[in-house]
């Protein structure tokens, strides 16, 4: 099934810089951009250099999906510090059984890479496990993990025949200074996975990518809600950056979402979720299966964090006259999160 074109709300190309004027190029996009540099801004945006390396947060997280497992990973720059996690959800015994978690020393433990795409390199290196994501040329990404304990992965993600991703800019209103982020829908992967002494191949799942790069605020506090098959795919956050990431891919079209509602009980994350947007174009319920969750302490920073790993069932438009599309146990994962960094 398509999309008629003349049905779908089309992004605009991405501009070649995240910085024009002195300010950020506030939108939302489809395609990528080379690189992402904040040097440029000025004016209200102006903030000093100790502030600017404080305050730059650049993170580079994967998910894989398949029938079996529910794969996510992270590296990430806080500017003072960095950090990495891995998980491996087995979609069958509904447990963890590849776990990775481990703070790193600045500048020598970890790189995030200023370039969301081409000639993209972010690692992780310490004695207790490694992790890298890497530009391989063309299309092509290779994705691996090496952990003492045991859990391993060894992937390519491609590009070929994807849709375009999202491209989303602007400024940060809660004490921070400018955002920017590239996350694309369902892509495809080979490749394998060993945690808790099984094998998972991963070339019937799908993979999707979220980068990250922006300045901001002492404590970011945020919910997420991201699912992705080759036909249907979305991204939503309620909090600091507003609705520049809410979208809808379907049939291989990006289409622009309104605000983000997520409805469920923090004391009680496992419980179903309603997550809505307030443009009528989606309604989806939530139905969590595990959940990964860590909280740090660390004096100077801290942070909540749970990432349940489920299922999405309801109902997405293409724009507000058209017929509902059934979603029907679209594998993805939703997330509180709260950091003081």
């Amino acid at each position: 099934m398509s999309v008629p074109m003349e049905a779908v709300s089309m992004l605009s190309a991405p501009p070649r810089q995240v910085v024009q004027a002195g300010a950020p190029v506030a939108g939302r996009y489809a395609g990528w951009i080379d690189h992402i540099n904040w040097q440029g801004l000025a004016g209200e945006y102006r903030r000093s250099a100790v502030w600017r390396k404080v305050h730059h947060k650049r993170w580079q997280y994967v998910a894989i999906a398949t029938e079996q497992c529910f794969i996510g990973l992270a590296i990430v720059d806080v500017g003072w510090t960095n950090t990495a996690f891995a998980y491996l959800f087995d979609r069958q015994s509904k447990q963890l059984i590849g776990q990775f978690s481990q703070d790193g020393i600045p500048g020598l433990t970890a790189k995030v890479s200023n370039r969301p795409g081409a000639g993209t390199l972010s690692w992780f290196k310490h004695t207790r496990g490694a992790m890298r994501f890497e530009h391989r040329g063309g299309a092509r990404y290779q994705l691996s993990l090496w952990t003492k304990s045991g859990f391993q992965i060894d992937a390519e993600i491609s590009l070929h025949d994807s849709a375009a991703p999202l491209l989303a800019i602007g400024p940060i209103t809660q004490g921070g200074c400018a955002h920017a982020t590239q996350k694309t829908s369902a892509l495809k992967v080979n490749g394998v996975a060993q945690a808790g002494g099984q094998r998972f191949v991963l070339d019937a799942g799908v993979a999707s990518l979220d980068y990250s790069n922006g300045l901001l605020a002492r404590e970011t506090q945020w919910r997420w809600a991201s699912a992705h098959a080759p036909d249907i795919g979305f991204n939503l956050q309620q909090g600091y950056f507003g609705n520049h990431e809410n979208v809808l891919w379907l049939d291989g079209q990006l289409i622009p979402l309104g605000r983000a509602e997520f409805e469920f009980d923090p004391r009680y994350p496992m419980m179903p979720w309603q997550v809505r947007t307030d443009d009528g174009l989606l309604d989806l319920v939530f139905e969590p299966e595990g959940a990964r969750q860590e909280s740090k302490n660390l004096m100077i920073a801290a942070s909540y964090y749970i990432q349940p790993i489920g299922t999405f069932s309801g109902i997405v438009k293409a724009h507000p006259d058209a017929p509902g599309r059934q979603v029907n146990q679209l594998v993805g994962v939703t997330e509180d999160h709260l950091s003081r960094w």
